[in-house]
């Protein structure tokens, strides 16, 4: 199937820099995080369901995760103006980005194979990284589940 299934990151290593275009349109580079906590999530397709929880989760959580010193972007291959439709429609209030080619997917770990209704499919797979101050990877988790992954979430970074 595929020629570029990726590498899993692990903890203490550099997490892989890349800059993306939120849904307006604007740039959005890792860097621009230098010095705070990123949860860098990165989830197949806005506005479905599984997706839409996940998002929504990480909104009403957002006060609570900003206090303990984290930001949340959210990544997938969906178009600026997609992800614009999602952010209004779900009033989401973090950054959502675009990676159409799913470059930064890749860099992270999160394409590869998986399991859609019995086929086996290439895409994004539901994955989380929290990058640290500094830029380094803290925390990976892959293949997560929509529901209740944000109050896993906080529970194993202890918040």
């Amino acid at each position: 199937m595929s020629h570029a299934l990726t590498t899993k990151l692990q903890p203490g290593t550099p997490a892989p820099d890349f800059i993306l275009k939120d849904a307006q349109g604007r740039t959005v580079s890792l860097a621009d995080y230098r010095g705070k906590s990123v949860i860098v999530y990165f989830y197949p397709k806005a506005a479905t369901p599984g997706c839409t929880t996940e998002a929504c989760d990480f909104r009403d959580s957002l006060a609570s995760l900003q206090g303990k010193g984290y930001e949340v972007l959210g990544i997938s291959p969906d178009a600026p103006e997609a992800l614009a439709g999602f952010t209004g429609d779900f009033g989401l209030t973090f950054p959502l980005l675009s990676d159409p080619d799913h470059a930064v997917a890749l860099a992270y770990g999160a394409w590869g194979e998986k399991l859609v209704k019995g086929e086996i499919v290439e895409g994004i797979v539901r994955s989380t990284v929290v990058v640290d101050p500094a830029g380094n990877v803290a925390l990976v988790q892959y293949q997560v589940k929509a529901e209740g992954h944000v109050a896993s979430l906080k529970e194993e970074l202890g918040l």
